[in-house]
């Protein structure tokens, strides 16, 4: 039976409705719009954000060979790719990715770099790739094929399109660099008082994505945005002088013809120990009794499986020490670090390993297992930049820093290089996560060695600027000096929030850890989390993806008035509280009597449904003393002033 109303009644609801939002400033329907993330899943990305039934991926298989020149401090090497179409596409072209054309005074990259440089700039380094030869094998046919370069993107043309669903060409390309002193904090040469330290990264030709969001993937590098990259089985090696000690991703496959005995037995101890062990001591570096020979080249063989990328680094000056990582269901991986005596002393370096073989015990347990044999640290000018298997770290990090950058980069492990997440877009994606997983391996090391508390109150500060972009601006579009806010701080707090204030722990951690699982070596996008975390928790949080993601919106609660029933305190209190920004969260009132009582009452979000206010009835026995909305500080509220009764006066 329809219900009955009086014309005056509806008239009495509207204009309350809209008095409270007028006077809050606050509009529920911004919030929760029913058409926000609404878009139907298909057979590629299922609705309920786990990967479709005829998910595909392409695959990009590499073998690299190269040589390092330390006289012109230049890369010299050939790249054979082995490319499948598993999608459902012709392909008449491929697009590979050129990095180094980052470091050319004509690039982009270069030419919207502020006068003065930043961080990801190029300084004035007249690099760049050169591309001495171009063949493929198509179906069996070795052609030359015509190819363009545009900046960082390479297009090469091919006189007979890829098949769909597993086809298969071969690239091989010949090329060179000139290697950047300072790589825009992602590789570079560090001068030591032993020799020199080559972080090296970028350092081939790579193919872009092709996926089935948008087809091919080809924004250019201009230094701030990361990478976006396929899967496949790499086996690359790196030729150096003789003296020089080598590491990289993956897992060395020639120990004996680029180690002395003793180094390898060294090494084998190492693997079984969970202290470190020293692989070259600092008394050893520059001997000649810790190389295998003393003159000429030595070719360095390391293969890696299942991965997006690999990299490595090479210095006559390093000390070496390793230790047993010890993975769930009896697994192990090895820990070491590779840095000079500069960096060589107990408040630094010297508990690299310690750092990094924690960290990767801890974000296995706790996340998903780590997937490869080894992880190296390594010292030098880049002040953090991760790698598979391989991460840079500065050389003057010490104690509480090098921890946070060492478990910060070893992390990266998980987001974005197991969960393989488009960097060059959505940096709160690797950032942001990685950072909220680094709180709790902060609060778990040594008993809260270096454990730190995210300043909730902080974050609202940096939300509450003027005209801040929203998370989900692209890196390279951010201003500079809010990436550390939108990219790393913000995300994180917000999953924090999320998972503290909203979900609950124990429900977020697993949503999370199911998110991880069914995109390991995968290429989510962002509704993919979110749908994934809605399903798994059976929250519909589009109000929470909306406002934290995409919006720049601020929170104010406020506690508005206390009125007793009938003037009297024994018969309660009607209290009135309200939600004068835009964005909204769960409420927590907490209520003090002058007999001593304190109460506390839970609201959850669904109260600023329908408008900015809320009024409730607490049954007091005594006068109300005080009432506090968000008594804990938990929430980024942007004006606390308000959030007491009675007023402050």
């Amino acid at each position: 039976m329809p219900m009955k109303f009086t014309t005056t009644f509806i008239l009495i609801c509207c204009t309350t409705l809209v008095f409270s939002q007028d006077k809050t400033g606050y509009d529920p329907q911004q919030v929760f719009d029913p058409q926000f993330l609404n878009a139907p899943g298909n057979e590629y990305r299922s609705g309920n954000g786990t990967p479709g039934p005829m998910y595909w991926q392409n695959k990009s298989d590499y073998t690299i060979s190269c040589t390092l020149d330390t006289t012109k401090d230049e890369i010299t090497g050939i790249v054979t790719i082995t490319y499948t179409n598993n999608s459902p596409d012709m392909l008449d072209y491929l697009w590979l990715q050129l990095d180094q054309n980052l470091f050319t005074t004509s690039s982009r990259g270069h030419m919207s770099t502020p006068i003065g440089g930043y961080r990801f700039g190029n300084l004035q380094f007249e690099g760049g790739d050169s591309i001495h030869s171009v063949s493929v094998v198509e179906h069996g046919k070795t052609v030359t094929p015509q190819y363009v370069i545009t900046d960082t993107r390479m297009q090469i043309m091919l006189n007979e399109p890829m098949k769909a669903k597993g086809d298969k060409v071969i690239l091989k390309i010949a090329y060179s660099f000139k290697i950047p002193l300072d790589g825009s904090d992602r590789m570079g040469i560090t001068k030591t008082r032993n020799g020199k330290i080559y972080e090296i990264a970028q350092w081939y030709p790579r193919m872009e994505v092709y996926d089935d969001i948008q087809g091919w993937n080809t924004l250019p590098y201009l230094g701030a945005g990361e990478f976006y990259l396929d899967y496949g089985d790499f086996d690359y090696t790196v030729t150096v002088p003789a003296n020089l000690i080598v590491t990289g991703s993956g897992e060395l496959q020639n120990p004996n013809e680029v180690l002395t005995s003793t180094e390898t037995d060294r090494l084998n101890k190492a693997k079984s120990s969970d202290s470190k062990v020293f692989i070259i001591t600092s008394d050893e570096i520059g001997k000649a009794s810790i190389r295998p020979k003393s003159s000429g080249m030595l070719t360095w063989h390391y293969k890696m499986h299942q991965t997006r990328d690999v990299t490595w680094a090479c210095s006559k000056a390093f000390i070496w020490d390793a230790a047993r990582v010890n993975l769930p269901d009896n697994k192990k991986s090895f820990a070491m670090s590779f840095y000079p005596v500069e960096s060589a002393s107990d408040s630094s370096w010297g508990r690299s390993t310690e750092y990094l073989k924690f960290s990767m015990e801890f974000y296995s347990k706790t996340y998903y297992v780590y997937p490869w044999p080894s992880a190296s640290n390594v010292a030098g000018r880049v002040n953090g930049m991760e790698y598979p298997g391989i991460i840079f770290c500065n050389w003057h990090s010490k104690m509480s820093g090098l921890f946070g950058v060492t478990t910060h980069e070893i992390g990266h492990n998980w987001f974005p290089m197991t969960v393989g997440s488009d960097e060059r877009k959505y940096a709160w994606m690797d950032e942001g996560f990685n950072t909220f997983i680094n709180m709790y391996a902060r609060q778990n090391f040594n008993n809260g060695e270096y454990k730190e508390n995210q300043s909730i109150k902080r974050i609202a500060s940096l939300m509450s600027h003027p005209g801040k972009d929203p998370i989900m601006t692209y890196p390279d579009v951010m201003n500079p000096r809010e990436l550390g806010t939108l990219a790393y701080y913000k995300p994180s707090a917000g999953l924090k929030i999320l998972r503290d204030e909203v979900v609950g722990a124990n429900r977020f951690d697993y949503a999370f850890r199911n998110y991880v699982s069914h995109w390991a070596f995968k290429h989510p996008v962002p509704m993919d989390f979110f749908r994934s975390m809605n399903d798994a928790l059976g929250e519909d949080l589009t109000w929470f993806w909306k406002e934290w993601f995409y919006e720049n919106w601020n929170l104010d609660q406020a506690v508005d008035t206390v009125e007793y029933v009938n003037s009297d305190p024994t018969q309660g209190a009607n209290i009135t509280i309200s939600n004068r920004g835009q964005m909204v969260m769960p409420a927590v009132v907490e209520i003090k009597e002058a007999n001593g009582k304190t109460a506390r009452v839970n609201f959850p979000v669904e109260i600023w449904q329908r408008s900015g206010k809320w009024k409730f009835h607490y049954n007091a026995n005594d006068t109300i003393t005080s009432v506090v909305i968000d008594p804990d500080e938990k929430l980024p509220d942007i004006d606390t002033s308000n959030n007491t009764w009675p007023p402050a006066k």
